[in-house]
This record gives structure tokens, C-alpha cells and sequence, in this order.
């Protein structure tokens, strides 16, 4: 079953053509195949044998605990799993107590029958669109050129390896400035960003509190929405795919579609013109609260920076800074210019632009490319944190200003460049309008795809 979809796993399972604790097993034997040790830092598999063989007693009675129930799981390592550190992707966190629960969605996916089979790999705190670590290694993007090590994306960069290379179909990550899409985009998988308020955020590490959300990395929208709808404790997905014919789509003239690579471009264009052929409505509109916060952000600050530093203080302003990554700490650290005035200015130019921008998007969905780049080699980076942070700055653009406005987000992919690297095309809407978005990308995915 290695690169099927949660759906289809789903049904062989409830047909009884597949046997959770067998499929459980193939998890771990792929993983020691794939030979990546950066992938998982902490796999569990007593737990999941366990999950596994209860599973198997409950669908062998038919009376299954939801639609995914037995199917495998990976989580960041920013959800809580009982009895273990949480480290974030931090050595420094490895002193802190266990967690004495899971995360809500953790527990939610145990109560639903899904099989967890460990934390996987991240940015340090969740602090990076690129995905490097320099604690657990970096995970090996499957798609870069043979001799070639390529950004993962991050800050979830594990849980778009261990979905596109096919040793999990799910992996859940969170998302602050794109953390979930720019991963689903690198690695040629889609990543559901889920407005603030989707789902309870108990036992979530946080970064910024105000901007966090998690949301899922999968083989397609189907297995989004589906997870979606287990987690929220239904036995099936609100949302059904909607003709595109129904569908209107709006691009912002603004920001969004500045400098990107040429594949990224060409790619979009295609996507954008199969969307009208299959009879779409697609209008460009004139967006200047995206430049407005762009400005904004210039002058002020980022506001998660500013959260990040609260949480992080002492640590970074400390000796443990010595055992963090030194990108982390720049990047955290570059909050301590900002006022008191800063952090209320953005805070008021946040609920004025949501609102503003909701008011002109309406129930048209917004369309743009995830990231302005494929997945750029790592040496590089790795060499030169200046060349790291224009990059990173550039990765996070178009997913951190729709974080800002607390849209949500589907990335799916949409094509390659000349080295196979994949790009993604992202769908994204106001604030709690995540059912509308998921219908768009459920009727529309294998026009984008192509």
C-alpha cells in the first residue's frame, strides 16, 4: 500500500482486505528501507501495535471506531503524545517533564481508531519555512536530483518526507506562517491549513499564539477533508466536491505572484487556464491591503516574532541559546527592536485588514502560487545564514500574509520544474469559511494537478 491514499487504505481495511496490525508493521519495515534517519525523531511502535491490534478486533466485529480507524499516523513533534517529551526539535526542551496527555487532536485521532506511529521531524519551534535541523538532521527531500540534498520545506518538513515518500499517508502539522503548506509544496503532497479555532490547540507546542493553527499533510484533498471530519467527530466529511462551473476564483494583483521562479509561473498559468477551460470564473482584483501589510510588517515587525520571543526569552537571551539553532536565535531575537506600539499596531492592523480583505474576497476563493521557488539545495544555506534568511524570507511570503488574515489554505500540487522538483498551487479563503475552501479544492484538484 506504500503511496495509497488514507481513503483508499480506509477502504481495503472496512472490506477486510487489509489488516491494521499487518499495515502497522509495513510502516516501520518502509521507514528502515527508506533509510532516513531524520525522519521520525521518536517512533512508537509498542503504542502503535497496540492501537493496531485493537483495531484489528473492532473491524473484525464491524464495528469500526470512525472511517480511519486503523489507519497509520505520524504527528510533528509539537503534539503532546502521553508519557513522552515533546521536544519542539529542540535539544533543550529534552529536560522538560513528560506530557500527562495527549494533545486533544491526538486523543481525538486515538478515540476515531488511528494508529500512531510516531513524531516526526521539524524546524526548531516551529521557526523556519525551510526546514532544517541541525539537532535530528534534515529530512531528504525524495524528489531532489541523485547527489542533491533540497529543502524540505518546513517548519513541518518531516511530515511532508514521510507522506511523499510514502511510509505514512497522513502526518498532521501545524502552520504559523505556512509551516504546512510550503512542505506539502516542496515535497508534491497537499497540506490543509485550517483557520485559528478548527480544531482545540491542548497540547500543541505553541510559536505565536495568536497565528498558530495545525492542519494535515496528505496524498490528496479527499484524506484532508476526511481527517478533517474524524477529527471533528463525524463519520463523514462535511464538505463534497462542487463543480468548477460554480466556483469563482479571485487573484490579487498584489505581491503574491512577484518573483517567482519560472516553473512556479508557467505552472500557475496552466493550472489558472485549465480552471477557466473547465468553466470557472476567475477575475483578478486589485488587493492593496496585502501591500498595506507588507508595509506594515517593514516597519513594525513580524507579530509572530514578537510571540516567539515571549515564549522563548530566556532561552535565547541565555546560555541554552548556545544549544539552540543559531538561525532560530537570529531570527527570534530580531523581536527585540520592536516596541509595545509595534505589537498593538499590527495587532489593530489585523483585525482591520481581515476584515476588509474577507469583505472584498467574499465567497470567492483565493488563488496563488504556495511558494515563489522549488525547493532550493540546502549546501548553500547550510554555508551562509544571509543566504538562508533571503530564501526563507521568499518561501514564506504568499502562506505568512495568509496567516496573518487567518485565511485558510489548501496547497496541491501542480506540476514540476526541470529537475522534478514539485510546485504548488494554493486555494486559500476567509476566516471560517475552511468547508467552502475544502469543496473548492476537492472539485477542482485534478484540473490544478493537470
Amino acid at each position: 500500500m506504500v503511496h495509497a491514499t488514507a481513503t483508499e487504505i480506509s477502504e481495503r481495511l472496512h472490506a477486510g482486505k487489509l489488516d491494521p496490525v499487518t499495515l502497522a508493521e509495513e510502516v516501520y519495515e518502509r521507514l528502515e528501507r527508506h533509510g532516513d534517519s531524520a525522519i521520525y525523531i521518536e517512533t512508537t511502535r509498542s503504542r502503535a501495535m497496540v492501537e493496531a491490534h485493537a483495531s484489528r478486533l473492532r473491524l473484525q466485529a464491524g464495528l469500526p471506531a470512525s472511517p480511519l480507524d486503523g489507519v497509520p499516523i505520524a504527528w510533528k513533534d509539537l503534539f503532546d503524545l502521553k508519557g513522552r517529551v515533546t521536544t519542539a526539535g529542540a535539544v533543550v526542551t529534552k529536560t522538560d517533564p513528560p506530557a500527562t496527555a495527549d494533545a486533544h487532536v491526538v486523543a481525538a485521532a486515538y478515540r476515531a481508531g488511528m494508529v500512531t506511529t510516531g513524531t516526526v521531524n521539524m524546524t526548531e519551534f516551529a521557526y523556519s519555512g525551510i526546514g532544517l535541523n541541525p539537532h535530528y538532521g534534515t529530512p531528504r527531500n525524495v524528489h531532489a536530483p541523485k547527489g542533491q540534498m533540497r529543502s524540505p520545506g518546513g517548519s513541518s518538513s518531516a511530515s511532508g518526507v514521510v507522506v511523499s515518500a510514502g511510509i505514512v499517508p497522513l502526518s498532521m502539522g501545524s502552520d504559523t506562517g505556512g509551516s504546512v503548506r510550503i512542505p506539502a509544496s516542496f515535497n508534491g503532497v497537499v497540506g490543509y491549513k485550517t483557520s485559528s479555532g478548527r480544531y482545540p490547540m491542548q497540547g500543541v507546542y505553541p510559536l505565536a499564539r495568536s497565528l498558530d493553527t495545525i492542519g494535515p499533510l496528505a496524498h490528496s484533498v479527499a484524506d484532508c477533508a476526511l481527517f478533517d471530519a474524524v477529527l471533528r467527530g463525524k463519520d463523514a466529511p462535511e464538505a463534497q466536491a462542487v463543480s468548477p462551473q460554480t466556483l469563482t476564483f479571485v487573484i490579487p494583483d498584489e505581491i503574491l505572484l512577484d518573483g517567482l521562479m519560472p516553473a512556479v509561473s508557467a505552472n500557475f498559468s496552466a493550472a489558472v487556464a485549465r480552471l477557466e477551460t473547465a468553466g470557472a470564473r476567475i477575475t483578478r482584483i486589485s488587493l492593496p491591503e496585502l501591500s498595506e501589510l507588507t508595509d506594515l510588517i517593514a516597519r513594525h515587525g513580524f507579530l509572530a516574532g514578537a510571540e516567539a520571543l515571549m515564549i522563548h526569552h530566556d532561552r535565547v537571551c541565555g546560555a541554552a541559546a548556545t544549544q539552540m539553532d543559531a538561525r532560530v536565535v537570529r531570527r527570534i531575537k530580531f523581536a527585540e527592536t520592536m516596541s509595545a506600539v509595534d505589537v498593538l499596531v499590527l495587532q489593530e492592523a489585523r483585525s482591520r485588514l481581515m476584515a476588509s480583505t474577507a469583505a472584498k474576497i467574499g465567497s470567492s476563493i483565493v488563488l496563488c502560487p504556495t511558494t515563489a521557488t522549488t525547493a532550493m539545495e540546502t549546501d548553500p544555506l547550510e554555508a551562509d545564514q544571509d543566504e538562508f534568511f533571503r530564501h526563507n524570507g521568499l518561501t514564506l511570503r504568499n502562506t505568512s500574509l495568509g496567516n496573518f488574515l487567518d485565511w485558510c489554505g489548501v496547497s496541491v500540487p501542480n506540476g514540476t520544474d526541470a529537475d522534478g522538483m514539485p510546485t504548488g498551487f494554493l486555494l486559500s479563503a476567509p476566516t471560517g469559511q475552511d468547508t467552502a475552501l475544502l469543496r473548492a479544492a476537492l472539485g477542482c484538484e485534478d484540473i490544478i494537478r493537470g
